[in-house]
């Protein structure tokens, strides 16, 4: 049961803004002293519960799991600190999950949109062109405001990766998504890809490991973010070593665009794009790593205050959730240090509260 918390500690209400004073009444934040006394204290540095921007409670490997599976994976991401989830596409029905109660909160994409016989068996509605537009306004009107399309992925007749559709069919779903008042966002390897996703007018692009110098002003210009999923981009070298004896250009191709990963998140953060920290949990890549996907991130030329921004404020407003302001919805995790100057200290959190109840 909600009472009164005091974290007794600096708080971090943006990623160069420190106050002190801060306590959760009845499951919402004030700076305001309460007239009682605190049930608990809670001492260590705060700040917004981390949002894992591309997540899939709910999908297993070869998809969709069963409802004490998908408790699991949302325990493992609460427990890291993962208290906003933006679902990235999921075969099964997670809405008995939400309300923020006893997991994360939960903003959903319905299933993946895939090219028939062009993705992973089992996790997308899989259509072919003529039904995009369609299965677009479908997925809409099933989730909380996003819509996630497979924007490429390997054509064995070609040997290496393509777009899934033809461009103008893109076209036409990005704007019956936005007819249907949800945003579009794309899972999208390859280079040119990107060229016709951000022609049709995506919303947001996942992983973007083509990106070229062209494609840089674009982002920033039409204000797409990014979800570099660098922790799953860590499994290319393995995916090509298993398809280098049929697919070779396929394989290269899958190695040179992880040689680059690194550079190409640095250029875009240094141009401007906005960047989001996403895990891509839920296939390959387990629960509850969100904390690495910050570090890599950093890793990667993000100073550690916009690592984190990836992942807490700037991540809260994109998805239009409450931040460290007064009244907010009191999710928050708390750190021994200062995360900016000992960026590993997220890694063991001191505390995390969801709605003002202490989870640890």
């Amino acid at each position: 049961m909600a009472g009164i918390i005091h974290f007794r500690g600096p708080v971090l209400t943006a990623p160069d803004t420190v106050r002190h004073g801060l306590w959760s009444v009845d499951g919402r934040l004030t700076f305001s002293r309460p007239a009682a006394a605190p049930d608990r204290v809670l001492d260590g540095w705060v700040l917004p519960g981390f949002v894992d921007a591309h997540c899939h409670i709910g999908l297993g490997a070869t998809g969709p799991v069963e409802p004490a599976a998908a408790r699991d994976q949302a325990e493992a991401d609460l427990s890291a600190g993962t208290l906003l989830v933006r679902d990235a596409g999921s075969p099964a029905d997670t809405r008995w999950m939400q309300g923020g109660v006893d997991f994360p909160v939960l903003i959903r994409a319905g299933r993946h949109i895939a090219r028939t016989r062009r993705y992973l068996r089992g996790f997308a509605e899989e259509v072919e062109p003529e039904g995009l537009v369609e299965a677009v306004r479908k997925q809409a009107r099933d989730g909380d405001g996003w819509v996630k399309l497979v924007g490429d992925w390997i054509d064995r007749s070609a040997g290496d990766l393509s777009p899934s559709f033809p461009a103008a069919v893109v076209r036409d779903a990005v704007q019956a998504a936005h007819d249907e008042g949800a945003r579009v966002t794309a899972h999208c390897f390859a280079e040119d890809t990107l060229d016709q996703v951000l022609d049709a007018g995506i919303d947001c692009v996942e992983h973007a490991t083509g990106l070229l110098p062209r494609h840089v002003p674009r982002f920033v210009e039409q204000g797409v973010p990014i979800v570099p999923t660098l922790i799953n981009i860590a499994t290319f070298p393995d995916i090509a070593a298993q398809a280098e004896p049929k697919f070779p250009r396929y394989a290269a191709h899958m190695r040179a665009l992880w040689e680059g990963r690194m550079e190409r998140v640095a250029q875009a953060h240094a141009a401007g794009v906005r960047i989001f920290a996403g895990t891509d949990a839920g296939s390959v890549i387990r629960h509850g790593r969100i904390t690495d996907e910050i570090l890599a991130l950093h890793g990667a030329g993000l100073p550690m205050e916009a690592a984190l921004d990836a992942a807490c404020w700037a991540a809260r407003a994109w998805l239009g959730a409450d931040g460290m302001e007064e009244g907010a919805r009191a999710d928050v995790v708390v750190c021994r240090e200062d995360p900016r100057a000992a960026p590993e200290t997220i890694t063991a959190l001191e505390h995390v509260v969801l709605g003002g109840r202490i989870i640890r």
